[in-house]
């Protein structure tokens, strides 16, 4: 059994909608980051860098992990899924993939909701700056989706886990998806799998996933 604490964030929304395609039971811990919830003690002592999502293995002498990239990875390694750990080339190329997420798409695409959706108008260098830094990682993706089926290779891994639900705000970045037709082809394949759509409403909410 897995603890997870997590809100309806798209960190948050990477290991909810992994845990539903690995099929492992987990139980959910809301941690409500809009009343700081983040900061009480109880969760500090299992992510100590305050930010969610967060988890603790009950079958693993309660072995907790924070950063949702080492808990794609460390999940997957665990159930034997999403990650192919006998072809070393596949392994290493869906970890670049999800580096690439990590490194470069939460951050950036994380600039372009706090300057263009939250504080529009305040600065103008910084919406310009974030938001042709998002409209360039696009389009590196529709590049390499143009040439494989999934971001990684030719078959579904937690590299498109870790990138989809970031997509999934092509709203809040001001991003037309159809201008990037293999992101698109993508985005709605993925957004069609039952496990993303029930990762989607982790924690409760009635959020629906946008599409192009």
């Amino acid at each position: 059994m897995i603890d997870l604490y997590t809100w309806h964030t798209p960190n948050g929304r990477k290991v909810s909608i992994m845990l539903e395609e690995i099929e492992m039971p987990y139980e959910v811990h809301s941690i409500n980051i809009a009343k700081d919830e983040q900061f009480q003690p109880h969760f500090l002592k299992v992510s100590p860098n305050n930010r969610i999502p967060a988890i603790v293995d009950r079958g693993n002498n309660n072995y907790s992990l924070f950063e949702s990239g080492a808990i794609l990875l460390y999940l997957a390694e665990k159930s034997g899924k999403l990650i192919n750990t006998d072809n070393r080339d596949d392994y290493y190329r869906t970890l670049e993939w999800l580096m690439w997420q990590m490194g470069g798409v939460g951050p950036m695409f994380g600039q372009v909701h706090h300057f263009v959706k939250y504080n529009k108008g305040k600065s103008e260098y910084s919406e310009t700056r974030y938001s042709k830094e998002a409209r360039r990682l696009y389009g590196v993706m529709d590049k390499k989706l143009s040439k494989s089926q999934y971001i990684a290779g030719n078959d579904y891994s937690i590299a498109d886990i870790s990138i989809w639900p970031w997509t999934a705000r092509f709203d809040w970045q001001e991003i037309d998806l159809n201008e990037f037709p293999n992101v698109t082809r993508w985005y709605k394949e993925i957004s069609s799998r039952p496990a993303v759509q029930k990762g989607w409403l982790v924690p409760e909410n009635d959020q629906v996933i946008p599409q192009p």
